[in-house]
């Protein structure tokens, strides 16, 4: 496939939704779906067609008019153009719950992303085995980073300690790094900082709560002297999904800005 002249010119919207795109692509692999029309993947997407086709045109050629997408064939241009061809290896500092139950999770390796050390510096959890993994000294991450060689890593410590472990990160030549505590955290250009606020989501999930119990404007049909009332429904975008996946069996032969924060 052709590629695009360059993922610079990628909008980080449209990047969001590639990861989108890339998550309802593996569903249907696992589902055995060859072909998959732009309609079906923009609704179990949750956007519109004309989105999608614009989304994916950034990727170059990809479809063909009145046939669909080869599922394979765009799972792997995607996950080209995101950087998940090759894998990234993964380092966790702040081995508390958050950050073992984050290395327990099996979801990570399946799309490429390899946990390969883990640091914390309490003494009585420095040593313990956490999912094949020995807890080992912060105070070695910086020798550690160089024999790993990790391309990513992930702060899940106390916010009094999430700077000092970013700046020992950076200092350790890690360029990539989320973080999950909700400090806002300095570094330089060169290094991306995504932020994972999970207190900010909740409040964004109590809004829409609030919003979505309000009461439904009842609207008059457009039917002299019936006397019926319509009123508004859920979305079906779920019942969409499962019609798509179902639709298709086997055939016969997957913002944040340099040196700031983002908050999903």
């Amino acid at each position: 496939m052709q590629k695009p002249t360059s993922t610079k010119d990628i909008p980080q919207a449209t990047v969001a939704r590639l990861a989108t795109y890339l998550r309802v692509l593996a569903m249907l692999a696992d589902d055995g779906v060859l072909i998959v029309s732009s309609e079906e993947l923009a609704v179990a997407a949750g956007v519109n067609s004309a989105k999608l086709r614009k989304d994916l045109s950034f990727l170059g050629p990809n479809g063909v008019r009145g046939v669909g997408y080869d599922v394979a064939k765009l799972r792997t241009r995607i996950e080209d153009v995101l950087g998940l061809s090759g894998g990234h290896r993964v380092v966790l500092v702040g081995a508390g719950n958050l950050g073992r139950a984050l290395v327990g999770y099996g979801g990570f390796k399946r799309r490429g992303f390899t946990v390969v050390g883990v640091f914390d510096h309490d003494p009585a959890v420095v040593g313990l085995p956490v999912a094949g993994l020995k807890v080992r000294d912060v105070a070695e991450l910086a020798g550690a980073v160089a024999q790993l060689d990790p391309t990513i890593a992930v702060i899940t410590v106390p916010d009094a300690a999430a700077q000092d472990v970013c700046d020992l990160l950076v200092a350790a030549g890690l360029q990539s790094i989320l973080s999950f505590s909700p400090s806002v955290l300095m570094a330089p250009e060169t290094v991306e900082v995504r932020r994972v606020d999970l207190a900010v989501e909740m409040q964004m999930l109590s809004f829409e709560r609030t919003r979505n119990t309000e009461p439904v404007e009842q609207l008059p049909v457009a039917h002299a002297g019936s006397g019926r009332i319509a009123r508004r429904v859920p979305p079906a975008a779920h019942r969409a999904l499962e019609h798509t996946k179902s639709s298709h069996q086997p055939a016969t032969e997957p913002s944040s800005s340099k040196g700031s924060v983002v908050t999903p």
